[in-house]
This record gives structure tokens, sequence and C-alpha cells, in this order.
């Protein structure tokens, strides 16, 4: 999943005010972050395997540390304490964890059963929506959205770039999302993948933290 993982970042906004959109967006794809370094430095293993599933030609070989149920709970709690010694904010802490966590559930439902439960066990699950691509875009879409109208409700533009940038943000998911389903397969070059993820979410980001200081929470508005 791509688009979902962001649009619950988007849409955890209403619940934690408090954390910039940026922080919600990497704790939402903390483990993906990861993900590329266990990669590189072979902990973890992919194959590009064309045809594996209707959406993706990856497969998931070995990597029990960043996508297990298990250690998503853990990087859940590490990710939410930092978050609280930083910030001194239980309710804040508490989503911004639960946003990590989030992760490996919304994978559960896209992903063909290769999703281990723990990085000490053989069992592998998942619900495999990745075999149709319509409702595999249907269900990302329908979060996406969701989340971006929670966004929207609860927060207000301060200046035009408030405004443009976070439609241009949006047109970027989209058009990677597109090109991710519909484009050539990736190379199978661990290193040219790492760099390609890594140009990723450095995009991704940068937006985030730019729309973020162009927009503010309607509640806190409200307040002042």
């Amino acid at each position: 999943m791509f688009l979902g993982h962001y649009g619950l970042a988007f849409g955890a906004k209403k619940a934690a005010p408090r954390v910039s959109l940026l922080i919600l967006f990497v704790a939402v794809e903390f483990v993906d972050i990861l993900w590329p370094f266990m990669l590189l430095f072979d902990v973890e293993q992919v194959k590009v395997h064309p045809g594996i599933s209707e959406v993706t030609p990856f497969e998931f070989v070995h990597y029990p540390y960043t996508h297990s149920l298990l250690m998503g709970l853990v990087w859940g709690v590490l990710f939410g304490l930092c978050y609280w010694l930083l910030k001194k904010d239980v309710r804040s802490s508490v989503v911004v964890g639960l946003a990590v966590l989030s992760h490996w559930f919304l994978d559960f439902v896209v992903h063909i059963p290769d999703l281990p439960l723990t990085p000490f066990g053989s069992q592998k699950v998942g619900l495999g929506l990745w075999n149709s691509l319509p409702l595999t875009l249907l269900i990302e879409s329908i979060i996406f959205f969701g989340g971006i109208y929670i966004y929207v409700k609860n927060t207000t533009a301060l200046n035009a770039k408030g405004k443009w940038g976070l439609w241009a943000l949006v047109i970027f998911f989209i058009v990677a999302n597109l090109y991710n389903v519909f484009g050539p397969p990736p190379s199978d070059s661990i290193p040219v993948l790492f760099v390609s993820f890594a140009v990723l979410q450095v995009i991704v980001l940068a937006l985030a933290h730019f729309v973020e200081k162009n927009r503010e929470g309607v509640s806190i508005l409200g307040k002042s």
C-alpha cells in the first residue's frame, strides 16, 4: 500500500493536531524508511518478480525486522516513546506510535501472504488485495482522499502557498502511484532501489514540511 499509508497520516492530523504532517508521514512510513537500509546491508531481501501480483512486481522474500507484526509493535512503542521524551505530550505520542503500527495492518490488507507475524517464525499472512488492481485502486483512493478531506477540514491555509502546496503534494502522490502501478518494472539492483526510495521519501517529506509551514490547525486558530 502506498497512498493508503499517507491518507491515514493526513487523517491522523485531527487526532493529533500538535503533531506536524512531516512527523505523521515519517510515522506511517517508518518501516518503509528503514527497509531500504536493511536491503542495502543484506539484512532483508527482495526480488523483482513481474506478475507475482497484479499491482506490484516486488517479491518480499525476507523482511521480518521491518514488516513483521511484532516488530511493528516494537517500532511503534519506540517511536512513540521518543516523541514523548521530546514533546511530553502523551496523546500525540500514542497517535504517532499507533501510526507506525498501522503500517502493518494496512499492508496486511493488500499484500499476498508474505507478511511475517514475528522475526522468529515462518508463518506469513496477507489478504491479497494486490491480486485485484481495480479493488486496490478503489480502497487506496478511499483511504487517501478520505484522509485529505479530514486534513482539509481540520486545517486552514495561512497563505496561497498553503493552498497550492497541499494540492501539489496530492498531485505528486497520484502521479507517483500511477507510475508505480502502470510504469515499467523497477530495477533489481539494490543500490538503485535504495536511491529511488530515498529520493521519493526526501521529496514527500520536503513537500509535507512545506505544506505544514503554510497551514494551521483550525482548533489552534480558534484558541488564538
